[in-house]
């Protein structure tokens, strides 16, 4: 997040805006996965001391109907001029409450992390 803007991707192929991040490797911790997402996706280089521990939620899959997605989530304050969209991603945006009613999200973040980020707004 950053001056109250929250970054959130859509992948090619979908309609759904999200956080960024993805499935872990094997062996991969949950910080170290989002690590290497976030650098395959938007080409950022962050340390496991860049990242504050969210929890662990559970919602419905925006892309996967049917199924469940466990995330470990985490924030981190990053420079939004160092971000761009590579990887499966065909586009970014920085977000504000506003923002909510009118862009379509997962569900991940509708029910748990954005009211993390603006928890009177969101909410």
């Amino acid at each position: 997040m950053r001056r109250g803007r929250v970054l959130v991707v859509r992948k090619h192929g979908t309609t759904r805006f999200m956080q960024p991040g993805g499935k872990p490797e094997a062996g991969e911790s949950p910080a170290e996965t989002l690590i290497r997402e976030l650098h395959e996706e938007l080409g950022l280089e962050l340390a496991e001391t860049d990242l504050r521990p969210l929890g662990r939620f559970v919602s419905a899959a925006a892309n996967e109907p049917g199924h469940r997605v466990v995330a470990d989530a985490f924030s981190a304050s990053i420079d939004p001029d160092g971000v761009r969209v590579q990887a499966e991603l065909a586009e970014l945006r920085w977000i504000t409450p506003a923002d909510v009613a009118t862009l379509p999200l997962a569900p991940l973040s509708v029910e748990h992390l954005l009211p993390l980020a603006w928890p009177a707004a969101a909410r």
